[in-house]
């Protein structure tokens, strides 16, 4: 009896391992099948990046037709009216009264009244009369419109190439010849050309809306890169042709972040690439064009004004070298689902160093910013002594000029005026505060100093101690 109980237990126990080891195989399955179920579904997302709920094509202009079919990217986009402040750049939101001539109800801080010495650096310029922080792209058509220097001087609407949508507009203007669009646009006031403009950047000026590729549609662009190629031995350079995509999510954002000039009675826009990116190659460049923006009101120095060369002082950096681009920084890569997309929420990396710094810096997001503010607080120190260098050299000029000096007595000093002035306004004008290449910042502040210096010596002298780099003899 005992023996057959024995059996029936173990019998029992048999039966109950079998269903256990057969539960555990179809549960297996089960999980198997549904994750296998979970990625084909997820492969497919990735194959289908986005569902075309409308058709898009060359002349569709309007960022909220595209974000019907890229609702993840517009959304990013509709982001850019953000301001938030970094330490060293960025804006506050500052509210104001509006009124009928200016209906913005947020604008950000002054900085020439944040730094006073700008007002005489630009003294009889209307960069004196208004110049703020920068905002986000969803700002870039009002500020520019609305702005007080609008007020000083009648702006040509080649302005509007880096302030808006261009690309259909342009068209439209050419009757399909994007160039000739481009020309009629240079010649027009500002504000004729803004009454044909809609829209700030939109997805069209970047991407081409059948194929979804970057593309660069900024004539001043085009021709200023072919013009950069062939320093180096690259004739008749069509960048949407010969760029590396890689290269194209630099070239996008260099479409307008760059220094350019009006040249000509017909203002068409140039950039002064023909000797190259660096500051003295461009500095010989307008020399040679015996360009000048404007008199500066106190010296009569005939003096220029830097842009916005983000572009041009980035090819100097470290970043540039190694082949990271605006977009891996300012637009990096992030995971919705499956999908892997470019941020739209353009922004500064210090706002975004998970994503912007930590995928090459494999270091605590402290650690990082503390580097990034560290280039940042010495650049602005070294701007700083050559602000007051520059202020010294404007002071002794204006008062050698009211003590009765001659044009050509005040010659020397009024070129040395005009570099030292340049090579600072290139890091000022800047908007990376040295990040994008430090070594090169703390170069050019560092030969604006001794311009300045060797402008004072020029005075007291009554000649040029060290002829200015690219001065005529």
């Amino acid at each position: 009896m005992a023996e057959i109980i024995a059996n029936d237990a173990s019998t029992r126990r048999r039966r109950r391992l079998f269903f256990v080891i057969v539960g555990a195989a179809v549960l297996a399955t089960i999980v198997g099948v549904g994750l296998l179920m979970n990625i084909f579904e997820r492969k497919q997302e990735a194959r289908n990046p986005f569902y075309r709920v409308v058709e898009l094509t060359d002349d569709t202009e309007d960022p909220a037709v595209w974000g019907k079919n890229f609702p993840l990217q517009y959304d990013d986009y509709k982001r850019t009216v953000d301001q938030v402040r970094t330490r060293f750049g960025g804006s506050e939101a500052l509210p104001r009264t509006p009124t009928k001539a200016d209906p913005r109800s947020v604008i950000s801080q002054s900085k020439i009244e944040e730094d006073p010495r700008l007002k005489t650096m630009w003294a009889g310029y209307a960069f004196a009369k208004d110049f703020r922080e920068e905002r986000g792209h969803a700002y870039m058509l009002d500020d520019q419109t609305l702005t007080e220097r609008q007020q000083v001087v009648k702006q040509p609407g080649t302005c509007i190439q880096c302030h808006g949508s261009v690309y259909v507009p342009y068209k439209k203007a050419g009757d399909g010849d994007l160039i000739k669009g481009f020309e009629k646009f240079n010649q027009m006031p500002f504000f004729e050309a803004r009454k044909l403009v809609s829209h700030p950047v939109a997805c069209i000026d970047c991407h081409d809306a059948s194929t979804m590729e970057l593309r660069v549609t900024r004539p001043g662009f085009i021709e200023g890169i072919r013009a950069f190629k062939a320093t180096q031995g690259v004739q008749n350079y069509d960048v949407n042709k010969q760029a590396t995509r890689q290269e194209m999510r630099a070239y996008v954002c260099g479409q307008c972040h760059v220094e350019y000039y009006f040249r000509g009675a017909e203002k068409r826009l140039v950039y002064p690439w023909t000797k190259g990116l660096k500051v003295e190659e461009i500095q010989a460049y307008y020399d040679e064009a015996q360009f000048k923006d404007w008199t500066h009101a106190d010296t009569g120095a005939g003096v220029l004004k830097a842009q916005h060369p983000e572009f041009e002082m980035w090819s100097q950096g470290i970043h540039a070298r190694s082949g990271v681009t605006c977009a891996d920084c300012h637009m990096p890569y992030k995971r919705e689902g499956a999908l892997k997309i470019s941020d739209h929420h353009v922004r500064s990396p210090v706002l975004n160093i998970n994503r912007a710094c930590q995928t090459c810096h494999r270091w605590p997001e402290e650690e990082l910013k503390a580097r990034i503010e560290t280039i940042q607080e010495r650049t602005f120190k070294m701007r700083n002594v050559a602000m007051d260098a520059l202020m010294d050299l404007i002071k002794d000029l204006k008062a050698a000029k009211g003590a009765g000096k001659t044009e050509k007595e005040l010659a020397a000093a009024q070129d040395f005026q005009r570099k030292a002035q340049f090579y600072l306004d290139f890091v000022e004008a800047e908007n990376s505060t040295g990040f994008h290449a430090p070594q090169e910042a703390a170069r050019i502040l560092g030969e604006s100093v001794d311009f300045s210096r060797k402008g004072q010596i020029a005075l007291r002298d009554g000649k040029s101690v060290a002829r200015a780099p690219n001065a005529k003899p």
